[in-house]
């Protein structure tokens, strides 16, 4: 009987003596000042616009989510709707109503990627302890992984994070296995619409998935990129930054007839010599999230496009520009 008192007495220790983050609260500093959680949080809002992946594939489906485009039940797109489990959250579209919030009761607001002002932080603060990003990231440049490890702390989650970033390396890391050329390649995400044509850069997420395989944007892109821009136009007289080793056409369209009918587009290597990949709405969505769900999907999806563009012969179908009607 002593031996198992003394046995309940040391395992009661072990519990009161918790790590730091759980014996002073669980410490955020961001953009805006410090976030303490007193626990791990269970019920969270999730404002930034894709946030809600990494919170599903933690297994805490949000209580609501905010809308950024897309028609996919409750904001979730098919690659994350199996990790609802049933849950049916809440749509925030638009501006975000402080009472509408309050009345889901969270005990973790995630701003991250939500755009919000300081003073919306201040206010939405009095509901909920509210997470923002770090410091030295803009308001939507929050790497997928760093992201993931940080929800991953405020739901007392980490290895679980830890796991989920160690699969997406591992999937990438098998990509890049596959195709070793890709390392000494260029790559360049590229979209046109709305009579203007450019290259995503820098931090943006599409230029990002294409960098985890390996690739370098073209000189002309890298020079036109900056820390804090995601997008660059061109002149539409001169398209010559986006003549990589991969063209990858970025789409809010299954079917893009005024990209086939741009005149000079026509007049780079990529496009004569097979070398485009076509990236519709789906995958486009998927490049766009580019969260530890996302990710994979998009990599399942292009792997093989971006393989048959890549490979240096002129003969090579790549399917979906072929479908698209790219292929010359």
């Amino acid at each position: 009987m002593r031996m198992t008192r003394r046995a309940a007495l040391a395992s009661l220790a072990a519990c009161l003596a918790a790590p730091a983050d759980s014996a002073s609260g669980i410490r955020f500093t961001h953009a805006y000042g410090e976030t303490v959680l007193p626990r791990p949080a269970r019920r969270v809002v999730s404002l930034g616009y894709t946030t809600q992946d990494a919170l599903l594939a933690l297994g805490v489906p949000p209580l609501a989510i905010r809308q950024w485009y897309g028609p996919f039940p409750f904001g979730v797109w098919p690659w994350a709707q199996p990790y609802l489990n049933g849950a049916q959250p809440l749509l925030i579209s638009g501006e975000v109503s402080a009472e509408v919030v309050a009345a889901l009761e969270p005990d973790l607001i995630v701003g991250i990627g939500s755009g919000i002002s300081q003073a919306e932080y201040a206010v939405l603060s009095r509901i909920a302890p509210v997470l923002m990003q770090d410091a030295a990231r803009s308001a939507y440049g929050t790497p997928w992984d760093e992201l993931t490890r940080t929800l991953g702390r405020a739901l007392g989650k980490e290895a679980a994070a830890d796991d989920l970033i160690a699969q997406v390396r591992q999937r990438f890391a098998e990509a890049t296995a596959r195709h070793p050329a890709w390392s000494g390649q260029t790559a360049v995400a590229a979209y046109h619409g709305g009579g203007r044509t450019g290259a995503f850069v820098g931090a943006d997420t599409r230029a990002r998935f294409l960098a985890e395989l390996g690739f370098r944007p073209t000189p002309e892109v890298e020079r036109l990129s900056a820390p804090q821009l995601f997008y660059t136009d061109l002149s539409p007289e001169d398209l010559s930054p986006l003549d990589a080793d991969v063209l990858v056409w970025v789409s809010a369209f299954e079917k893009a007839p005024d990209l086939v009918a741009l005149p000079m587009r026509r007049t780079l290597r990529a496009y004569a010599q097979g070398r485009e990949v076509f990236a519709g709405a789906l995958l486009a969505g998927a490049m766009s999230f580019c969260s530890v769900l996302s990710l994979p999907f998009a990599l399942s999806k292009l792997e093989d496009d971006i393989a048959a563009a890549s490979d240096g012969t002129l003969g090579t179908a790549v399917p979906s520009a072929k479908a698209a009607g790219l292929a010359p």
